[in-house]
């Protein structure tokens, strides 16, 4: 088959441009063979690549990139690696009971994984932090859903605490938050310096990267074929860790909804800045209301820094476009500006948007799509865990090693066909629009 796109992400990576240069690139250039082929150097391929060097050590591991390693969704994400649920589709994050603590074991399980490859790569704490997060509230409707979602933490036998508006302010130093949840599993990513360093990683492991490398092609002639602009990989399995690309290579087409979500990330804050914000130096929040503002406080490499995420659009095309970054930077800037008064005139040096793939019923792309094919797509917005978790999964399933944890998966239904796309594409955007208004105060 005939790749019918190639990623397009809308500006820069911007963690990734905090970080010193990267090594050249190695693109692909003639023909290779391989015991296993995995596309896409994600969360999710990274994660298949390093469980395949573990079950299979001396097996010839080749990974293709369409562009550098962290310059995808995988580095342009918020940087949680979220424990519980976390529904985008609901009002306070949960769901049902027992779907739920399947989901937060199998979130924790990739936590433990990435835990287990950043002490063996040797990671720093800036790159993986297990320091929790909140669920920020800044009106009493944001308030009512932590009150919601602590109920339903209550009812799993999780553990969580709410802060009151004190609490906030000496974490975050501005008054604008009512209330906050906060739960103790979740880890904060700088994203781009995790999965450089897990790539390097597999590198000194023998796992050959090739970064601008796209599969413009992928056909099977006994073995898997992948084609890149100069060269091919032939090999007998491969693992398509392409999230909502999957479509892009003729699997689950029409049952992926294709979402970008925009942050933007503040100049370097002097001291007197820092001094006027007061706060802890580094705390993230997730807003009460899903369709809500993400906030982060960053300090280490790149300097002190605050990043603000807010605003969904929906692209069946897979593609945003400029002036839709744009228009999005404008509420960006009044979500800092509500949010940091004693920050005004602090600019903004990065905008961007990132790309999710969300299922209508909300599970995954996952399994043996052909034979020898396995897809560990679609993380329904949650891409850290679930990416993480799938890719893993995908090199257990293609491995013939199974758990509890790969039954389940494999039990998930398909992704739910989608309207017809003009319908899809009105719908969804309806839904959006009408989701962001009734955030109110906490967008």
């Amino acid at each position: 088959m005939k790749i019918k796109r190639l990623p397009v992400d809308p500006g820069p990576a911007a963690w990734n441009a905090l970080l010193p240069e990267a090594p050249p690139p190695t693109p692909l250039e003639g023909a290779v063979t391989a015991d296993w082929l995995v596309i896409g150097a994600g969360l999710a391929g990274l994660a298949a690549a390093r469980r395949l060097a573990q079950l299979h050590p001396g097996d010839r591991i080749v990974m293709l990139e369409a562009r550098r390693v962290a310059e995808g969704p995988a580095g342009r994400n918020s940087g949680f690696m979220i424990d519980l649920p976390h529904d985008l589709t609901s009002e306070d994050y949960g769901g049902a009971i027992e779907r739920d603590r399947f989901q937060i074991r199998a979130n924790r399980h990739a936590i433990g994984f990435a835990k287990a490859v950043v002490e063996e790569f040797g990671l720093t704490s800036e790159a993986f932090d297990p320091s929790g997060k909140t669920n920020a509230a800044a009106t009493e409707k944001g308030h009512a859903h932590n009150l919601d979602f602590a109920r339903h933490l209550a009812a799993l036998g999780e553990p969580c605490e709410m802060l009151d508006a004190r609490q906030m302010h000496e974490m975050t130093g501005t008054d604008y938050y009512r209330s906050g949840l906060f739960t103790p599993g979740a880890v904060m990513l700088q994203p781009a310096m995790f999965v450089r360093g897990v790539a390097a990683g597999l590198i000194a492991a023998g796992v050959r990267i090739h970064e601008m490398s796209p599969v413009v092609a992928l056909e099977r002639a006994g073995d898997w074929v992948a084609k890149t602009p100069n060269g091919q990989v032939t090999a007998p399995r491969v693992i398509l860790a392409v999230n909502g690309h999957a479509e892009s290579f003729g699997q689950f087409t029409g049952r992926l909804m294709h979402v970008f979500t925009y942050a933007s990330m503040t100049r370097g804050l002097t001291s007197d800045e820092v001094a006027r914000l007061g706060g802890h130096p580094r705390w993230g929040v997730t807003p009460s209301d899903p369709l809500g503002t993400t906030v982060r406080r960053m300090s280490g490499t790149g300097g002190d820094r605050i990043i603000v995420r807010n605003r969904f659009t929906y692209n069946p095309s897979l593609e945003s476009s400029a002036a839709q970054l744009m228009r999005v930077a404008r509420d960006h800037d009044r979500a800092f500006a509500a949010r940091f008064p004693m920050l005004a005139g602090v600019g903004m040096d990065y905008r961007w948007g990132g790309r999710l793939c969300l299922s209508r019923n909300g599970v995954s792309a996952f399994g043996e799509v052909d034979e020898g094919l396995f897809a560990a797509c679609c993380q329904n917005g949650l891409g850290t865990a679930k990416g993480t978790l799938s890719g893993l999964l995908a090199a257990e399933h293609a491995s013939g090693v199974g758990s509890d944890l790969l039954a389940g998966m494999l039990a998930e239904a398909a992704p739910q066909k989608l309207p017809w796309r003009p319908v899809a594409q009105v719908g969804a955007t309806a839904i959006l629009r009408w989701g962001e208004m009734r955030a109110g105060r906490e967008l």
